[in-house]
C-alpha cells in the first residue's frame, strides 16, 4: 500500500525502512530483461488461478482475484518501488493532528468506468457495506479502527459513526484510538470505491465490475476461463495502461500454464512451478525474473482441533522441519527459511524472533511424546491443487514421519476457490498451507491480520482462529504509539507471544521466480508480488 501527506513521523519513517523488492533477472532494470519494441497498444495474457469470490474489492484478499481487482481499481494512494507512499492514487491528501481524526481530500476528475464520478460517497458507502457482517465481506475487519465497527457487528447500527461525508471531493474519519499507518491502510482492497451501480446488484456487479482503474471489464467473468479487460481511455492515473487489453486465463494447475507459456500461449506466469525453477533460467534467460517478496509461506494448524490444541505439538511438528533441506532439494535454494513472524523486508525483523522455527528433531520428538499426541492416526497435510505446493508438502511429511514417528495424508484435492472456503468454514483436520504478504510495509500487516479475533473469517484471514487478549492488547498499544522504535518493541512483544503459541509455523520467506514470452516486455512485480500490468508492452 501507500500512503500521502500526513503528519506522522512513525508512518513516514516505516515506509522509509521497506525494502525494494526488485526483479533481479537479466539486464533490465524493469525486470523484463527485454527492451520492448512496443510503443502500446496489442493484447497480452497472464495466467491465474480462479479467484475464491466475486470480483469485489472488500471481499477479496487472496492473491488470485487481488491481481484482477487491482487492475480494474485504484485506491486512495500507492506505493513507489521503493516502498514510499505516493499520492498517485485518488486522494489528494490525508492528513490528521492527533492520529486519530483523520481528513481525506479527493482529487477531481477521476470517474469508474461507467463514467459516474469518483466521489467521497463512493468511499463512504463502500467501506460501511465492507464493515457490515450481514454482507459477509472477507476484509472487513480491516476497517475495525473506525468508531462505530463494533457496533455495527453487534447489529446496533448499520453504517460506521466514524464516517462523514463534508462534500463531493472530502470526508473525515474517526478512528477509536490513534493510528499513524491508518494512511497505509487505507491503501488496500477492503478501501477501494464502489460505484451507484454495485448497490443496485451486487452480485452481478461481481461477474462484470465497474472499477476506477487502468483497465475496465466489458464482459463478465467466465469461471475456468477468465476474462479480457480493456485500457480504460478515460483513466485519471498517471499509471495508464500501455496496452490495449489483459487477457486472464485460467488454469487449474501452474505445470499445464508453464507448458503453454513455453510454447507461447500464455504470455505471463507469476510464480512458475518449483520444479522447473533452475531449467526455466536458462530456457528464459532474460525473460526469467526473480523478486524478492514480501510473503511468508506458513504451514498453519487449526487450533479449533481438539488434536492441535496443544502449543507443545504445534512447537513439536515445527521443530520437526528441516527447511533448509526442503529449500535446496525443491526450491533450488531459492527459500529462505523463515526465523521470524515478521518478514525482513519490514523493519520490526528479528533474526532468530521464532525459537521453535530451528530444526531440532531430538527435543521435537520428546515435545510430542510430553504432549501425549495421539500418533496413531496420519497427519493431515492441506494445501490447493494444481499450484506445485505437491512436492514440498510431501517433503514435510515424510520429515514428520522420519522424525516423530507421524504418518501423513496429503489433501491437496482442492482447487484454490474451494480451498480457502473450507478453511473460512474450519474444514481443515490438520496442518495446512498458508502465504502471507504484506498489506502495507509494516511489522504490524503480519500481525494484527493472522493472529487477532477481530480478523477471524468471514471478515479476515486468521485461519487458525487464534485468539490471544495479550496480544491484542500489545497490538493495539503499537498502534498507538508516539514513534517507530516504541511501536515495533510492542509489535515485537506481541510476536513474542504469538511465537510460543505457535498457531502457524513459519517455513520459509518467498523469492518469486516468473517468467514471460517474448511477446511482451516491461514486465515487474510490485511490493505485493503482484504483475505490475499497466506497464506492461506487446512487442
Amino acid at each position: 500500500m501507500k500512503f500521502t501527506k500526513r503528519n506522522s513521523a512513525l508512518v513516514a519513517t516505516a515506509l522509509a525502512g521497506a525494502m525494494l523488492l526488485s526483479a533481479c533477472g537479466g539486464d533490465d532494470d524493469n525486470g523484463s530483461g527485454s527492451e520492448g519494441s512496443g510503443s502500446g497498444g496489442g493484447t497480452f495474457s497472464m495466467f491465474v488461478s480462479e479467484p475464491e469470490n466475486p470480483l469485489i474489492p472488500g471481499n477479496t484478499t487472496e492473491s488470485e482475484g487481488d491481481q484482477v481487482v487491482n487492475a480494474l481499481w485504484t485506491g486512495l494512494v500507492k506505493f513507489s518501488e521503493e516502498g514510499e507512499v505516493q499520492f498517485d492514487g485518488v486522494a489528494e491528501s490525508i492528513e490528521s493532528e492527533d492520529n486519530q481524526s483523520w481528513t481525506i481530500t479527493l482529487k477531481d476528475g477521476w470517474t469508474f468506468h461507467d463514467g459516474t464520478p469518483v466521489d467521497a460517497e463512493s468511499f463512504v458507502n463502500a467501506w460501511n457495506y465492507t464493515a457490515n457482517p450481514e454482507n459477509a465481506q472477507d476484509g472487513g475487519s480491516y476497517l475495525s479502527r473506525i468508531a462505530g465497527f463494533q457496533e455495527v457487528q453487534d447489529g446496533a447500527a448499520t453504517e460506521l459513526s466514524g464516517l462523514a461525508v463534508e462534500d463531493d471531493l472530502t470526508f473525515t474519519v474517526e478512528l477509536e484510538a490513534p493510528f499513524a499507518l491508518f494512511p497505509a491502510v487505507v491503501g488496500y482492497n477492503s478501501f477501494y470505491p464502489l460505484p451507484e451501480v454495485f448497490f443496485e446488484d451486487p452480485d452481478a456487479f461481481g461477474k462484470q465490475p465497474v472499477g476506477n482503474g487502468p483497465f475496465q471489464a466489458e464482459e463478465e467473468w467466465v469461471p475456468g476461463e477468465g476474462v479480457t479487460l480493456t485500457k480504460y481511455e478515460d483513466y485519471a492515473g498517471d499509471d495508464a495502461a500501455q496496452a490495449d487489453a489483459v487477457e486472464f486465463m485460467v488454469y487449474a494447475d501452474v505445470a499445464t500454464a508453464y507448458t503453454d507459456a513455453q510454447d507461447g500461449n500464455v504470455d505471463i506466469i507469476d510464480v512458475i512451478p518449483a520444479d522447473v525453477i533452475e531449467s526455466a533460467q536458462s530456457e528464459f534467460g532474460d525473460r526469467f525474473i526473480e523478486t524478492e517478496s514480501s510473503q511468508i509461506t506458513y504451514l498453519g494448524f487449526p487450533t479449533y482441533d481438539a488434536r492441535y490444541a496443544d502449543p507443545r505439538v504445534r512447537q513439536a511438528i515445527s521443530m520437526a522441519i528441516d527447511r533448509e533441506a526442503i529449500s535446496e532439494a525443491i526450491f533450488a535454494g531459492t527459500r529462505t527459511p523463515a526465523d521470524s513472524f515478521v518478514a525482513p523486508v519490514v523493519d520490526g525483523y528479528r533474526e532468530g524472533a521464532c525459537e521453535f522455527c530451528a530444526y531440532d528433531p531430538e527435543a521435537a520428538k520428546a515435545l510430542l511424546e510430553e504432549s501425549g499426541f495421539d500418533t496413531s492416526q496420519p497427519v493431515e497435510l492441506w494445501f490447493n491443487a494444481g499450484a506445485s505446493h505437491d512436492a514440498w508438502m510431501e517433503a514435510v511429511g515424510n520429515q514428520l514421519r522420519q522424525n516423530l514417528g507421524l504418518e501423513f495424508q496429503l489433501r491437496g484435492d482442492l482447487d484454490f476457490a474451494q480451498y480457502l472456503p473450507l478453511g473460512e468454514s474450519k474444514g481443515w483436520t490438520g496442518p495446512y498451507r498458508y502465504g502471507w504478504s504484506f498489506d502495507y510495509p509494516a511489522a504490524e500487516s503480519y500481525l494484527t491480520p493472522l493472529f487477532t479475533e477481530q480478523s477471524q473469517p468471514p471478515l479476515g484471514s486468521n485461519y487458525s482462529f487464534y485468539a490471544d487478549p495479550q496480544v491484542s492488547d500489545l497490538i493495539a498499544q503499537g498502534d498507538q504509539a508516539g514513534d517507530e522504535a516504541e511501536a515495533i518493541e510492542l509489535y515485537n512483544q506481541a510476536e513474542d507471544i504469538i511465537a510460543e503459541a505457535m498457531p502457524m509455523a513459519p517455513l520459509f520467506f518467498t523469492e518469486i521466480q516468473s517468467v514471460h514470452t517474448e511477446n511482451v516486455s516491461n514486465v515487474r512485480l510490485d511490493l505485493f508480488q503482484r504483475v505490475v500490468l499497466s506497464e506492461v508492452t506487446v512487442n
